[in-house]
């Protein structure tokens, strides 16, 4: 089969490899139809996650058909069309069992926090991703999920992490009616927290950003207010100014360790603004959301090694809640909204991008060129 394999930083290319078997009674293999790329995989495309190994397949964001299934496989059957959440999980353990699939005890000899994630490293468990034409899928009867009749291809692919992400953000800022909300950073994630914001009975949602055209894109997508911190000595000051100096009720952190600069600059976060292994958007976050706010992140964050304003969030009395998204869950209601029109998640999709074409993709993607916002990855048709 053809898949994208990791070379090295800012190394990626199609390459044969050998079809996955079945290794396990519950597993399934899936003929990929759609896959995406995902912020948080320039992590890995900028050698910025440890343990990524050379040869892997990176795609947590996938689609497609099973192929095959094991013996001990009981709710899917070759020929079903599947979404797969970004989570491996076994659907078993103490935390699967009271929905908590993103920290699965089971699925990950390597992490004591998070439990697996296709194509993301062997600090998520080694699982190879969906950028590819074929995938193996664990626990096929836990995650998988059938993709309704009435939905498109590109709205489901988006269903296996981002939009349900947004949508997390904004449920784990217990946001009221009539709240204002700050969204930091308007990718993919946090376009979708914005809207989903508005779900949840917001009065008003704002977002930052530093790329013109993603602003744009909150305006039109999330009608959003929007402002570009470059554009101001210090941001925090205005979202004061724009809330009464009293701050907002909910802010969500949908930047993370921004993808972005070297390894001196990780460690030490010496890069000013929204840049690579900072806390700033959090620090950011932290100084805007109102005394007694809550701040929501749901941006990817490795290890840090720069100080957090701890101690501010603890003295301004703040709520502070994360987690990586257990994505099954977001599932029934964000089915009900995309049925019901209220959300068309693949109105963000700005590149398709055949697999053959995917070290292109990610470098428009890294680069921001040609005003990327999402892309796609369609397998080349056999």
């Amino acid at each position: 089969m053809r898949s994208m394999v990791y070379r090295g930083p800012y190394k990626v290319r199609v390459e044969e490899k050998d079809m996955p078997p079945i290794e396990h009674p519950n597993d399934a293999i899936v003929r990929v139809t759609m896959a995406a790329i995902c912020g948080s995989d320039l992590h890995l495309y900028h050698g910025m996650m440890p343990d990524t190994r050379v040869g892997m397949t990176f795609g947590h964001e996938f689609i497609g058909v099973v192929e095959q299934v094991g013996p001990s496989v009981e709710r899917l059957k070759p020929g079903d069309r599947v979404m797969v959440p970004f989570n491996v999980y076994c659907g078993s353990c103490y935390f699967c069992a009271r929905g908590l699939y993103s920290n699965c005890h089971n699925v990950n000899p390597n992490a004591t926090a998070v439990g697996g994630i296709y194509g993301y490293s062997h600090t998520c468990g080694g699982y190879d991703g969906g950028q590819s034409e074929y995938v193996r899928v664990p626990f096929a009867d836990v995650g998988p999920g059938l993709i309704p009749g009435w939905m498109d291809d590109e709205d489901a692919v988006l269903l296996t992490d981002a939009l349900p992400t947004g949508y997390f953000g904004a449920q784990l800022g217990d946001i009221v009616e009539g709240d204002t909300v700050v969204v930091f950073g308007a990718g993919p994630v946090g376009l979708f927290a914005a809207k989903s914001a508005w779900l949840m009975g917001a009065g008003r949602v704002i977002v930052i950003d530093h790329l013109e055209y993603r602003l744009e894109k909150a305006r039109t997508f999330a009608h959003a207010e929007t402002y570009n911190f470059v554009e101001y000595d210090d941001i925090v000051v205005q979202l004061k100014k724009a809330t009464d100096y009293l701050g907002a009720d909910v802010v969500i952190d949908a930047v993370g360790a921004e993808a972005d600069g070297n390894f001196l600059q990780h460690v030490t976060s010496s890069k000013l603004k929204l840049q690579g292994g900072s806390p700033i958007a959090l620090n950011w976050a932290i100084d805007s959301v109102r005394k007694g706010g809550t701040v929501s992140v749901v941006g990817a964050y490795g290890p840090i090694f720069s100080a957090v304003k701890f101690g501010d969030a603890m003295n301004k009395g703040l709520t502070l809640r994360m987690n990586q998204c257990p994505v099954k869950r977001q599932w029934p209601r964000l089915f009900e909204h995309i049925r019901d029109g209220y959300l068309k998640p693949s109105d963000i999709v700005t590149h398709r991008i055949p697999l053959e074409h995917i070290a292109e993709g990610y470098h428009i993607f890294s680069a921001k060129l040609d005003d990327c916002i999402k892309p796609l990855v369609v397998p080349t048709p056999a």
